[in-house]
């Protein structure tokens, strides 16, 4: 059985500044951090006792997430280069703006490839999956993942075993410090028991 917590990292500057995330080193807000906080204090009660092993993009976002989690559920954590989020090639640095200007097609379908030198989401499908079957291979049955989400949309999809062209007419996505909740049965069947669920980040 697997008990898989996944959380997108709280609030971080670009989601103000009009700037596109993907690959580029946005740290928290200030009310990023806050959020964060509240998550840990919330995931704390939430866990109980249970023990739990901690995967983190190693995106700073998502890092900084991580160590205020970490810090409340006694947890270190270790970073995989496979949970940043998609790379939009050229983009990555630009503005909001300048992404509506020069898109070339935008992700509707899973090949799509928005600006040159991006990723397509069939591209992080694959460099997804092997961390998604190595965590399924591992002995480890409580995990906490931190990551983006774009990539937790993909990390989804995979859990319920669908064909990646789901996801030209889906989106399994979340919200800034949305937490969702994947779960493998004795059985082996996975579920999601809660996707992008916000009441963690209540005070």
């Amino acid at each position: 059985m697997k008990n898989i917590i996944v959380i997108q990292h709280t609030q971080a500057v670009h989601h103000i500044n009009g700037m596109i995330g993907s690959l580029t080193e946005w740290e928290l807000t200030d009310f990023g951090k806050v959020q964060a906080e509240c998550i840990g204090k919330n995931m704390l009660a939430f866990v109980g006792n249970k023990e739990y092993v901690m995967y983190s993009s190693n995106q700073i976002r998502a890092r900084q997430t991580a160590d205020i989690i970490g810090r409340y559920l006694g947890l270190g954590y270790t970073t995989d280069d496979r949970l940043r989020e998609q790379d939009l090639g050229e983009a990555v640095g630009k503005s909001i703006e300048w992404a509506h200007k020069n898109t070339i097609v935008w992700m509707k379908e899973v090949d799509d490839r928005p600006f040159n030198g991006a990723e397509t989401k069939r591209d992080k499908w694959t460099k997804l999956l092997p961390f998604v079957n190595q965590i399924l291979e591992s002995d480890d049955e409580n995990i906490i993942i931190i990551s983006h989400g774009g990539t937790i949309s993909i990390f989804a999809a995979i859990w319920l075993g669908l064909e990646i062209e789901a996801l030209n007419n889906s989106n399994l996505g979340s919200s800034a410090g949305g937490v969702s909740i994947f779960q493998e049965d004795s059985d082996g069947k996975h579920t999601i028991k809660r996707l992008n669920d916000m009441s963690f980040l209540k005070e």
